[in-house]
C-alpha cells in the first residue's frame, strides 16, 4: 500500500470520530502576539475592497489551508482529495457564518503555525514538500509543535481535521463537497426522494445516479450526474 493510500485510509478511518468541541483560551507570549499582529496586518490589506480571495481567508490563509487539508486527505488519480472536494472553501464560508466565533481560533492558529514553520524548518507551511508536511501535522497533533499557547497545538489540529471532514462529506449547498466528491468515496446518496426495495435491502454503497443535494431541491440546476453547480 502507497504513503498516498496509508494517509487516505487512515483519515477515513478517523473522519467516523469527529472530534469534539474546543474549549479554553489563554494570552499568548509577545513574540508570538507580533507574529499574529503581522498576520492580521496581512489579512486586511489583502481583505481590502475589490480583493478576491474568500469571505474570510486571505490568499496566504487559503493556500495554508488548502496544503494543510490536502495533508489530511490527499487525491490520487480517479479519488478525490481535499482539494477536488474544495474543502477550504466550506471552512471560508463557516468563518464567516457558523463558525464566526472561531475565526480569531484560526487567525492565532495560523500564525503559530507559520512561527512554527519558519522557526523549525525554514520555510512556510505551503512551501515544504508533502513529508516535510507531514513531519508539521505529525507534531501537531501528538503535542509537539513549539510555539502554540492558544490554540494549542493539538486542539488546532483537531479542528482543522474536523472541519476537513466536513468540508469533505457536508451538504455541497455549505460549499464543499464538490460535485459531491465525498459522498461518492462512501456510497452515500444524498437526499433520494424515492428508494426502490433492492436500494432498501442493499449493504454495499450507492452507485447509481443520482446523488441529491439540498441544492437541487431548492431549486439550483443539477448536471445529469447530479452533481450541484460549485458554491462559490
Amino acid at each position: 500500500m502507497s504513503s498516498h493510500d496509508t494517509t487516505r485510509r487512515a483519515f477515513l478511518v478517523r473522519a467516523s470520530v469527529v472530534a469534539g468541541s474546543v474549549a479554553g483560551a489563554g494570552l499568548i507570549p509577545e513574540a508570538a502576539a507580533q507574529n499574529l499582529e503581522q498576520h492580521q496586518d496581512a489579512n486586511a490589506a489583502t481583505h481590502a475592497p475589490g480583493a478576491k480571495h474568500g469571505t474570510f481567508f486571505n490568499a496566504g490563509d487559503t493556500a495554508t489551508i488548502i496544503a494543510f487539508t490536502e495533508r489530511l486527505m490527499p487525491g490520487a488519480p480517479g479519488k478525490p482529495g481535499a482539494r477536488d472536494a474544495e474543502v477550504v472553501n466550506y471552512i471560508d464560508l463557516a468563518l464567516s457564518g457558523a463558525y464566526a466565533e472561531l475565526q480569531d481560533f484560526y487567525r492565532r492558529g495560523l500564525a503559530q503555525l507559520d512561527a512554527y514553520c519558519r522557526t523549525t524548518h525554514k520555510e512556510a507551511f505551503v512551501r515544504l514538500d508533502a513529508a516535510g508536511q507531514d513531519a508539521v501535522i505529525t507534531a501537531l497533533e501528538q503535542g509537539k509543535a513549539t510555539g502554540f499557547t492558544w490554540p494549542t497545538a493539538q486542539a488546532f489540529f483537531e479542528t482543522v481535521r474536523t472541519h476537513t471532514i466536513e468540508g469533505l462529506f457536508a451538504d455541497p449547498v455549505y460549499g464543499g463537497n464538490k460535485n459531491f466528491a465525498g459522498w461518492q468515496l462512501v456510497g452515500f446518496p444524498g437526499g433520494q426522494a424515492v428508494y426502490t426495495p433492492a436500494d432498501l435491502q442493499n449493504r454495499q454503497a450507492f452507485t447509481r445516479a443520482p446523488m441529491i443535494g439540498l441544492q437541487s431541491a431548492s431549486g439550483e440546476g443539477v448536471g445529469a450526474t447530479g452533481s450541484a453547480k460549485p458554491t462559490t
